[in-house]
């Protein structure tokens, strides 16, 4: 906990608020405090009525960009911390309030589609758009998005560029950095910053990418405008293979993206990871999986590349109806979270993931040392009930790694994230940065992957350094995101002991 460095206290804080915007933009309901307190990290403790980091004054529900100028005005001039968000999926302690007297502003009802522009085939939306509903009706006009992470069916925009976010389809679509062409963000002091959207420039360093990833640590994003694809769904084709082991799956998957082809799903899980999800065929092993997607002459070409690199390796087909099966139930809704909520109140067991991402001649390594090292080394080892992982996000130099963890919980919900997330997650991380690849692939750096930022980036972390003197010089914006701020998080994960000598203590 961070103790307030606001000029006003909390009753004075919220009077102030009070004359910048209408009493039911303002939100001071207990729960719903408790509830912006945290994210997704902690949501064993949060299921279990367990909130730690301190209680904001108040959530802002901001209905336009002159709201947001006004609220950063005046955190700026009295030196409030404040957490921005829309769609709250956050996973990494970004949304989590580090600090006395927080203000969380929300930017979900400013949910406008501004502009259509088919002709020029892009799309400006507000920052509280929900994917799925832009989703829908894009698809009503034979368009697509082409972003479609996990948590669709409750991201908004301002947090899906936020956080530099990635979708499933990304290996023909991009990632949302790619999609973005133009936007609109508010900084601290309330000044609006408007980027046009245009083709291609070469006009100096490519500022959309301050906005773009900064968590709300530099900057609140109000309004993006993206790319839009013409949508094929008629044409799609899918491919499935078993094979024995990760080395070989990569090699197939890395065959395919190095050549050329862009097959928009493009993933291959363990055979621990697999069972999750293909247990009716997967027999043990490895699963390969590909879709083909966009004109009928490219999914074809594409296709055809497939079938030729998995017939230089041994495998078994898979019959493309089953992968057709699980392409259409890819997404977490609010059914599912609510179903993963009971599950942790009732059977005392969790799951979470770390990503990262490495080179093709690094990442079978990689997996491979991470995998002896929670095995080998982490002391309650015998708790895991699922360690394995897959890569679903691959590029013309490498692919990530998506670690997936579950274990049964023999402590108290106090003790969990100590115990179990934290180390784990420690674990992944190192190996990433040993094997010379990035420590977080595409959920941001939060709160709790800080004490690797300076690691990461190394001599250019002075670069960052640079950005947040310049844009937040009080230091008022998400205070402990990204960049590491003494008391943001717990000592045991500022300092995460993966020799295990306090465990073994």
């Amino acid at each position: 906990m961070i103790e307030s460095t606001a000029t006003l206290d909390r009753a004075g804080i919220l009077e102030r608020l009070a004359t910048i915007v209408r009493p039911d933009q303002l939100d001071t309901d207990e729960q719903h405090l408790l509830d912006a307190s945290v994210d997704r990290f902690k949501k064993y403790q949060s299921v279990h009525g367990i909130h730690d980091a301190p209680t904001p004054v108040a959530i802002v529900n901001a209905e336009s960009t002159e709201d947001v100028a006004a609220i950063l005005a005046f955190a700026d001039e009295h030196v409030v911390n404040i957490v921005p968000r829309t769609g709250r999926t956050g996973t990494e302690g970004g949304l989590e309030t580090s600090v006395v007297d927080t203000v969380v502003l929300d930017c979900s009802r400013m949910d406008a589609v501004l502009h259509v522009d088919p002709e020029n085939m892009q799309v400006t939306v507000q920052a509280g758009v929900p994917l799925q509903r832009l989703e829908d009706e894009l698809r009503l006009q034979g368009l697509t998005t082409g972003h479609s992470p996990q948590s669709k069916p409750l991201a908004q925009y301002g947090g899906l560029v936020a956080t530099r976010s990635i979708g499933q389809f990304s290996t023909l679509y991009g990632a949302i950095e790619d999609m973005v062409t133009g936007l609109e963000a508010v900084f601290p002091g309330g000044r609006v910053r408007r980027i046009k959207s245009v083709p291609r420039r070469s006009a100096g360093p490519d500022i959309r990418h301050v906005v773009i990833g900064n968590e709300g640590a530099l900057c609140v994003i109000t309004e993006v405008t993206i790319k839009v694809f013409t949508y094929m769904p008629e044409n799609n084709e899918f491919h499935g293979a078993l094979v024995d082991d990760m080395r070989t799956g990569v090699a197939i998957i890395r065959e395919v993206v190095v050549n050329g082809f862009r097959p928009s799903v493009v993933r291959l899980y363990s055979p621990e990871d697999a069972n999750q999800h293909f247990s009716h065929f997967s027999k043990g092993k490895c699963v390969v999986v590909f879709v083909a997607e966009g004109p009928k002459g490219i999914v074809r070409a594409t296709s055809e590349e497939i079938q030729r690199v998995l017939g230089q390796h041994e495998h078994e087909p898979v019959d493309p109806s089953l992968i057709e099966s699980w392409f259409e139930h890819l997404n977490w809704g609010q059914d599912k979270i609510d179903a993963e909520k009971q599950a942790m109140l009732t059977d005392r067991h969790l799951g979470y993931t770390t990503e990262v991402s490495a080179d093709w001649s690094a990442v079978a390594d990689l997996y491979d040392a991470v995998m002896r090292r929670i095995r080998e080394e982490y002391p309650y080892a015998d708790d895991l009930t699922m360690l394995g992982g897959h890569s679903s996000h691959s590029y013309q130099t490498g692919t990530n790694m998506y670690f997936v963890y579950d274990y049964r919980i023999d402590c108290s919900p106090e003790e969990e994230i100590e115990k179990y997330h934290i180390p784990l997650n420690a674990i992944i991380v190192e190996e990433a940065l040993r094997h010379g690849g990035s420590m977080v692939h595409h959920h941001g750096v939060g709160k709790y992957r800080t004490p690797w930022v300076e690691e990461e980036h190394g001599s250019a972390f002075a670069i960052m350094q640079g950005l947040k003197a310049q844009f937040d010089p009080k230091g008022i914006m998400n205070k402990g995101t990204i960049f590491p701020a003494p008391g943001a998080i717990q000592a045991a994960a500022a300092d995460p002991d993966t020799s295990f000598r306090r465990a073994s203590a």
